[in-house]
């Protein structure tokens, strides 16, 4: 028995799939033969090589210069200059959009669109699978699979689906497969496939093309699958030993590693793991930490990723207490931990070049509506003191949620004018209501205009605003007063394009320093 795994474009091209990373070591420990390929960088790798032709100054200078960009992406220079930093992210860009031809799809180093087809439609995705000589890399993955294929001999081929960006292009391999390899087995898993499964009333329209679909941990549900006796839990050990780090959009190689599935607070309303159902699964921080240094040892990294969608704070007491060798960054939650100015300084130590903080609004009365469990004078504190030891801050905003109004909004907008000295990035983002969420049963809810297909894998609906304070409200209150206030402007301005938090620790002047 053998299992190819596979991750499909298109996903931000700076780190390898961490997922996977897991998985493969998780199979080694079963003795089970596998093999992977990260076709995300390979394609966009491929379609950055690809001839076309320029006709105006841009793509001329981009076709020119695609080389050059690789290699200020790849080296620390490239991270110094905040201008020839988004010059280099928008001609690869440019080149990736012209590569695209006239195929229909839309190609950037982090998305994925066509002008037909749309991944929140099951019968665009089986549409994919039936045309898929008909998608943009279809010239690759075709010659890059047979390859595979013959080389492995696979029973089963497992593809990673995170992203909406990447269902397209899944399913066209997925066409491909059932043609030219109709008796090996496929597995379907990641994180939007346990989205989608977790909708209420969900029934899998993927019956006949898809064998199983992975929900959750991928170790669990593989080892129903393959009849595997149950395994002792513990921490992930990833393996990456797969992947070559010097292909990655990256200063050196990046670990993605999580200490945990889920999140550990769990009670944010709206939260799509809540309206899932998903558990909450640790490992132990001890073990964490040791692992992590582990992996510092082998691969000598310039950054882990840590991939939590809230580290705990006895994980970040584990890493103050045991450095794993390499910086780090990863979502927290703004606890009176990270308030304290000795806990700061022995995170900063460790390594902790940023953290992603969901502040979400600086309107005390939406956040105790939200359920956030957060304190406007501890984020503060909290803002203040990171930034004072050198630890990086990127802000996450959410506008427009049920309880806001136009008053609110501009509260976080004080908030955030006040400590805008302690804000180096920030993701401003416009609430959507999650299909099958129980939270305020009575809004009234309708589907988003202009999703072709009936988009009845869509995971967000539109709702009518309590307080009138519509989408479009949102849009023009952020565009007109919040991006356009002078302490605000600076922070959306240094925060990276396309790749957003992946790069940010590469961009801080503190972070170049250490």
């Amino acid at each position: 028995m053998s299992i190819l795994l596979l991750h499909p474009p298109v996903s931000r091209p700076s780190e390898p799939p961490g997922g996977l990373a897991r998985l493969a070591g998780w199979l080694s420990r079963q003795d089970i033969p596998w093999a992977l390929a990260d076709l995300n960088i390979e394609g966009q790798l491929w379609l950055l090589q690809r001839p076309f032709e320029a006709t105006d100054t841009w793509s001329r200078r981009a076709l020119r210069q695609r080389d050059h960009y690789l290699h200020s992406l790849r080296c620390p220079e490239g991270y110094t200059d905040l201008p020839a930093y988004k010059t280099a992210v928008g001609g690869l860009n440019r080149v990736l959009q012209l590569a695209s031809g006239e195929t229909g799809g839309r190609v950037s180093l982090g998305d994925f669109s066509h002008d037909r087809l749309s991944p929140h439609a099951s019968a665009h995705l089986l549409q994919a699978a039936d045309e898929c000589a008909e998608n943009v890399f279809y010239p690759f993955f075709s010659e890059r699979l047979a390859a595979l294929l013959t080389e492995h001999s696979p029973r089963w081929i497992g593809l990673s689906l995170n992203f909406l960006s990447q269902a397209l292009t899944t399913f066209a391999i997925i066409g491909w497969l059932r043609k030219h390899s109709p008796a090996t087995g496929i597995l379907l898993g990641g994180g939007l496939v346990s989205s989608w499964a977790g909708r209420p009333g969900w029934r899998n329209p993927f019956t006949g093309l898809v064998d199983h679909l992975v929900c959750g941990p991928g170790e669990d549900a593989l080892g129903d699958i393959l009849r595997l006796a149950a395994t002792p839990a513990g921490p992930p050990h990833p393996d990456f030993s797969p992947f070559i780090f010097a292909e990655y959009l990256a200063p050196g190689p990046v670990l993605p590693v999580s200490s945990g599935d889920g999140c550990y607070w769990n009670r944010c309303a709206f939260c799509s793991e809540r309206t899932e159902g998903r558990p909450y699964l640790s490992f132990s921080p001890g073990e964490t930490a040791a692992e992590l240094s582990h992996l510092c040892l082998r691969h000598r990294p310039v950054l882990i990723h840590l991939l939590d969608s809230a580290l705990r704070p006895a994980v970040l007491r584990a890493l103050a207490a045991a450095p794993p060798g390499a910086d780090w960054y990863g979502f927290a939650r703004l606890t009176p931990e990270l308030a304290e100015p000795d806990f700061c300084r022995a995170l900063r130590r460790a390594g902790c070049g940023m953290l992603q903080l969901g502040l979400e609004s600086g309107d005390q009365a939406v956040l105790d509506a939200m359920g956030k469990g957060i304190r406007l004078d501890i984020a503060a504190r909290a803002l203040t003191e990171l930034h004072r030891v050198g630890i990086g801050t990127y802000v996450y905003l959410l506008f427009g949620t049920p309880w806001e109004t136009l008053a609110a909004a501009r509260r976080t907008l004080d908030f955030v004018v006040r400590h805008h000295d302690a804000i180096d990035f920030v993701n401003i983002s416009v609430f959507n209501r999650p299909r099958g969420s129980a939270e305020l049963p009575g809004l009234e809810t309708r589907d988003f205009p202009g999703i072709p297909g009936g988009g009845d894998l869509s995971l967000y609906e539109d709702f009518i605003h309590p307080h009138g304070w519509d989408r479009s409200a949102v849009r023009r209150f952020l565009q007109e007063e919040f991006r356009r206030h002078p302490a605000v402007t600076p922070i959306v301005r240094r925060t990276p394009p396309v790749f957003t938090s992946n790069h940010a620790p590469f961009l801080r002047p503190a972070a170049r320093r250490a």
